[in-house]
């Protein structure tokens, strides 16, 4: 199925690796001209190189950045066509309420304020132009919290309601913005980045997942890659489980 990707110019924060590397694989695969962005210049520039995609470093915690950023994808590619929101989980920890003030501060700026910022600039430029996809990367837990990433419980809910609107004013101009949730999926956050964490995930997996394994960042970048895609063109303000059918809520 062809994609209607080719050319296009993407976008995608947090891209140098796990669920975001992915994400931009996939785009560049099916011909997009992408933009990764992260915190480390030499992983961003790895990476980049690995996908065939242009890497731009960038800290989603220093908002007065954005501009600049947009306006170096811009000029190197072109118009952004497609913007990932996707940015590394907050610290998790077992006390919800063990989290310093500022620990809540950077995650709504990270969370909700960055991907915010960055539609204050690029969604009416997509508008104007008659086409645009936004997606942000979130989590089962805006379904279900979990307990040990609260920060994440009360932020990534706040964005999705966001979405919702915007989605409703720039539906007839071609734009969609979706989100699409994580469940367990095998990447350094969920497995610690050792041997023994992915071990322990695994089995966790096998006993707490339906599909009784963690999903694959492949598998969780095919159906964002189409949310993001030509043929997704009627579906907008909805969100996306991703997770070995894990979480119970309707």
């Amino acid at each position: 199925m062809d994609l209607g990707l080719r050319d296009r110019v993407a976008l995608v924060t947090g891209g140098s690796k796990g669920i975001g590397a992915g994400i931009a694989a996939a785009l560049a695969a099916e011909g997009a001209k992408v933009a990764i962005a992260a915190r480390t210049r030499e992983t961003v520039e790895e990476t980049a190189e690995r996908i065939g995609a242009s890497g731009f470093a960038f800290d989603s915690g220093d908002l007065d950045a954005i501009p600049a950023l947009i306006d170096d994808v811009t000029s190197a590619l072109g118009p952004v066509d497609i913007y990932v929101a996707n940015t590394g989980g907050p610290p998790m920890g077992p006390d919800p309420l063990g989290f310093t003030r500022e620990q809540w501060e950077a995650a709504h700026r990270t969370l909700v304020v960055s991907p915010m910022a960055f539609l204050e600039r690029l969604l009416p430029g997509m508008r104007e132009r008659g086409w645009g996809r936004v997606l942000a990367v979130s989590s089962s837990s805006v379904r279900e919290p979990i307990p040990a990433i609260q920060l994440s419980n009360a932020h990534r809910p706040g964005l999705l309601a966001a979405f919702k609107i915007l989605a409703r004013q720039a539906a007839a101009d071609g734009v969609t913005l979706n989100s699409i949730l994580a469940g367990r999926i095998a990447t350094e956050r969920a497995t610690g980045g050792t041997r023994e964490g992915a071990q322990a995930a695994e089995a966790a997996a096998r006993e707490q997942v339906p599909a009784q394994r963690l999903g694959t960042v492949e598998e969780f970048a095919a159906p964002a890659v189409f949310l993001c895609s030509e043929r997704a063109s009627y579906i907008t303000g909805t969100t996306l489980l991703v997770d070995g059918g894990l979480t119970v809520s309707i």
